[in-house]
């Protein structure tokens, strides 16, 4: 009778513990705004043992990651990584696009029916209404009858919001007009007491209220150009182009300063670590937090990739994320998952590699509607094209319909005078993607992109380094290696060392995390699981 008493003990023992699957505390996904995947490697040999190099040493780099549809900008970076599938399927074209059947103008993230938490602004009427597929994070407090909590901290509204999904309980992103973390009341009536608080410390001051030199001596930049480069832009109330950038004397006066400065990616990382400790983050389930650094990107627009002011920003963002790690391991200990990757990558300045010899220019698309317009004027008077978003060309089929006007003559007309320009390499007709003559990845790049409802009738190929309207900085939006291969590094919880050159994709991130937590994908992941992560 004792032996049947325990075994009856241990098969309960037993099927306790399979019921509960083994889980980290937390769960930290680290977006790169405009990372490519270079930069791991560009400035290897200036990184801290502690940064970028401890997740390269003792994680698993997948090395030939790339983003499987086109436009590749912030919006869809970011809800691609999280709900493991493509545009065509979660609805985030791009970060604006034209409503297709009201020809209304739309923002990924505007939401009119919300108001600010935190704010009065229109800043506050964000929320992820526009996202059509679950995330990571969805799928992780469903399967914990929402008992695990989601948290989403950028800069951007974009890169917070549509990273932690429809139901995560908190997100925050930058006020430019008061430097205080706000929020919407899709996700709360009123902003945490620790939050005020930490707006009340005013940290944007102090990290704000000091010009901005090289960290490092200046002729020690070896990976970059001059600094008085003729493709750069300057920073907004700025003269020049060169160091030192003048911060201090505009404390107060406008917020979005800290966008162009590295001291961005500090401020997000101390929000990050004020929101582990003040809500306990990953004490009693599993949590998951999606950060989003954007300094990144707003830095490498202005200056370019070979600037010494991006070389100086991922010197100091080294800095920024071996302190965080260094928070994360004292916190947690070795309890939690991480994996960092971009939401895109960029391009070389155009201006800058026309002088080098290399092939490239620039097409000023703002122009291209009125041009559009003008060259259908034999057809009609009418405005038919209203506007080009991520170079696809939107037409106002009301006005077609109702003036009876031919659909094909018309693509016919704006497809040939698209392609007089030197600029640009093929115009496709989103109608017929099987009369395309396009490599089939190319091909399955736009595919994976268009969303009906939201994305135009033309989409218009650039060759490859022809930027889109400026010949400076750096620009992103298309299917060429500089914008789609990034980064991605898994560390942490029960991942082994390890490299792989492989191709795999952005959309791959979400299935294989949801499998590491024994939960659904994504309910539009078309992504693969990273099956090296589980040997």
């Amino acid at each position: 009778m004792r032996y049947l008493l325990l075994l009856s003990l241990l098969f309960k023992i037993n099927i306790s513990e399979c019921q509960v699957p083994a889980r980290p505390k937390i769960v930290i996904g680290l977006v790169i705004d405009q990372m490519r995947w270079d930069y791991l490697y560009r400035f290897y040999d200036r990184y801290s043992e502690d940064g970028f190099r401890k997740l390269l040493t003792n994680g698993y780099n997948f090395q030939n990651t790339k983003i499987p549809f086109a436009p590749t900008v912030t919006s869809s970076g970011h809800a691609s990584i999280y709900t493991g599938t493509v545009p065509a399927i979660h609805g985030i074209t791009g970060n604006d696009w034209i409503e297709r059947f009201t020809n209304t103008p739309a923002y990924s993230c505007t939401d009119k029916n919300v108001s600010g938490v935190g704010t009065s602004s229109a800043e506050g009427q964000m929320s992820p209404v526009n996202l059509l597929a679950t995330t990571i994070g969805d799928e992780l407090r469903l399967a914990t009858n929402f008992r695990s909590r989601v948290f989403g901290i950028s800069l951007k509204n974009r890169g917070g919001i549509l990273a932690a999904g429809r139901s995560a309980n908190d997100v925050y992103w930058l006020d430019d007009i008061t430097g205080n973390w706000i929020s919407s009341s899709w996700y709360m009536q009123d902003l945490p007491e620790w939050v005020k608080q930490f707006n009340r410390e005013r940290w944007v001051d102090s990290l704000l209220n000091s010009d901005w030199n090289t960290i490092y001596p200046f002729n020690t930049y070896t990976s970059s150009t001059t600094d008085d480069s003729p493709f750069e832009k300057t920073l907004p109330n700025e003269k020049t182009v060169t160091f030192p950038h003048l911060f201090k004397n505009r404390t107060g006066k406008d917020f979005s300063d800290l966008r162009y400065n590295p001291n961005g990616n500090t401020f997000t990382f101390k929000m990050a670590e004020q929101l582990i400790v003040k809500e306990k983050a990953g004490k009693i389930n599993t949590d998951m937090l999606c950060i989003s650094l954007s300094s990144t990107d707003y830095i490498g627009h202005k200056f370019g990739v070979n600037s010494v002011e991006i070389e100086d920003t991922y010197l100091r963002l080294d800095k920024d994320l071996a302190d965080f790690l260094s928070f994360l391991d004292k916190y947690f200990g070795k309890d939690y998952l991480l994996f960092l990757s971009a939401d895109h990558g960029g391009s070389q300045a155009a201006g800058w590699m026309e002088q080098n010899k290399i092939s490239s220019g620039s097409l000023n698309s703002w122009k291209l509607p009125a041009e559009l317009n003008a060259t259908l004027k034999n057809i009609t008077d009418a405005k038919i094209v209203t506007g080009v978003l991520e170079n696809q060309v939107y037409f106002n089929h009301h006005v077609i319909d109702s003036l009876h006007l031919d659909l094909s003559q018309i693509k016919k007309k704006l497809t040939t005078y698209l392609l007089s320009k030197k600029q640009i390499l093929n115009v496709l007709d989103y109608e017929h993607p099987e009369q395309w003559k396009l490599p089939e990845n190319f091909k399955q790049a736009f595919i994976h992109g268009y969303y009906q409802q939201r994305c135009g009738d033309l989409q218009i190929i650039l060759k490859p380094q022809v930027s889109d309207n400026s010949n400076k900085g750096t620009e992103h939006g298309g299917m060429y290696n500089y914008d789609s291969h990034i980064p991605l590094i898994f560390y942490g919880w029960n991942i082994p060392k390890g490299n792989v050159y492989r191709e795999v994709y952005m959309i791959d991130i979400a299935p294989t995390i949801c499998s590491l937590l024994h939960i659904q994908m994504p309910n539009g992941s078309v992504g693969k699981i990273l099956t090296e992560l589980f040997k």
